[in-house]
């Protein structure tokens, strides 16, 4: 960009030689209407947002129109587009009476503002009517600013696609969990009713038989039910004291509850490290690679398998299979994470032991074969999704760069 003018880095051919932008408050802009309460309307079909987003609908409007709508207090970083009748209580502005600019312009100029370095409280962050008008910006003529909210909505649209691609993957991949792993509430005769290419699909499910199953296992029979306890080892956790900087300055993984996402078996965030003393003098210990390292309080349901030899907090009971192949446990108690949610016990801090993941069931097929199949086939999905949610990353960074080159920068 260049400093001394009003011209952003990037800009459209077409308005090469438009010359610089111009320099306007925020209150030359467009008028800010507060929200209002609603709680004398009925039901309807007119939708209410606060400053996190939807909250209900009703049968009244505040503003019929478009608007570009930014926290007043609490979410104040994630202004919104609202076009029709809608109503908004008091925790969300809404703009209207735009003067020589667009509001779906507007609206993307909103989002290249650092709205919390305008927060005006020390607790909830908040903004005021006054702040927002005193904000300085630059804006182009009507035809190049339409140019510019056109590209960048033709990205969002992308970016929608794909992200409704990532969640109708991730809907297939928890159909298919519950459906490739038996009940372990109902206990009804299996029988097979149709296939597919893949699987023999069942009406209904057996305690020891899913519903879906891989055509070539169809008759290998029922599965076996064995307590965790009996097809491998534990081992479990704990934290070197924090008061001795040396146990935290070695190069062996540590990792604590935080560090384990929600339905993410494979990855594990790990940022810090200790040495062998910490280990020798406190309760933590090594893990071996391959295990199932079960969260047993402070997220309890959450699980993960260990690619490299780490150290874990209090908060984990790892489990070294013996017996059974470690992906298809990890799958399975992803798909019943019910059953590691029944064991846990206790008033502030919920939880279980050692003992309790020691005589948890697991229903499995006894051909190693099988379990195989059932991991890789969850495990290529997982892959997707993985790929899917770096791609809807990128075009969000991709995005990003842009605005900063569409729009010049104010110097303050």
């Amino acid at each position: 960009m260049n400093k001394e003018k009003l011209i952003p880095e990037l800009r459209f051919p077409e308005f090469k030689n438009e010359g610089e932008w111009e320099r306007k408050l925020f209150e030359d802009l467009f008028e800010i209407g507060n929200g209002r309460d609603y709680k004398h309307l009925d039901k309807g079909d007119i939708p209410v947002y606060g400053s996190g987003g939807y909250m209900l609908s009703v049968n009244d409007f505040l503003y019929d129109g478009e608007s570009v709508c930014i926290g007043r207090k609490g979410t104040i970083d994630k202004p919104m587009f609202l076009n029709g009748k809608f109503w908004t209580v008091d925790t969300l502005f809404y703009t209207h009476s735009f003067k020589n600019c667009f509001p779906n312009y507007i609206h993307y100029l909103f989002q290249n503002i650092d709205w919390l370095k305008h927060n005006e409280a020390g607790g909830v962050p908040s903004l005021s009517k006054t702040n927002i008008y005193k904000i300085e910006t630059a804006i182009p003529k009507l035809p190049e600013q339409q140019k510019i909210a056109s590209c960048l909505s033709s990205l969002d649209e992308v970016i929608a696609a794909h992200s409704q691609k990532l969640e109708l993957l991730k809907d297939h991949k928890k159909g298919l969990m519950q459906n490739l792993f038996p009940n372990s509430i109902t206990n009804y005769e299996s029988s097979i009713t149709s296939t597919d290419d893949q699987f023999v699909i069942r009406n209904s499910q057996s305690r020891n038989l899913p519903k879906y199953r891989f055509k070539e296992f169809e008759k290998d029979g029922e599965w076996v039910e064995k307590k965790l306890g009996e097809l491998g080892t534990f081992l479990g956790g704990g934290t070197p004291s924090r008061t001795n900087s040396e146990y935290w300055s070695g190069n062996i993984p540590w990792i604590s509850s935080s560090d384990i996402n929600d339905d993410d078996i494979h990855t594990i965030s790990i940022s810090q490290y200790i040495n062998e003393n910490s280990i020798l003098e406190s309760a933590t210990k090594k893990i071996p690679i391959g295990s199932i390292l079960f969260v047993s309080r402070v997220g309890v349901g959450k699980l993960a398998i260990n690619k490299e030899e780490l150290c874990t907090s209090q908060d984990f009971t790892s489990f070294i299979p013996t017996e059974i192949l470690n992906y298809y446990v990890a799958y399975y108690f992803s798909a019943n994470k019910n059953l590691l949610q029944a064991l846990s016990q206790g008033t502030s801090i919920k939880g279980y032991s050692k003992s309790d993941l020691e005589d948890s069931k697991i229903s499995y097929p006894k051909s190693p074969k099988e379990q195989q199949k059932i991991a890789s086939c969850l495990s290529s999905l997982d892959a997707l999704i993985t790929a899917q949610a770096e791609k809807i990353e990128q075009l969000k960074l991709h995005k990003k760069g842009l605005m900063q080159g569409l729009f010049p920068k104010i110097e303050s």
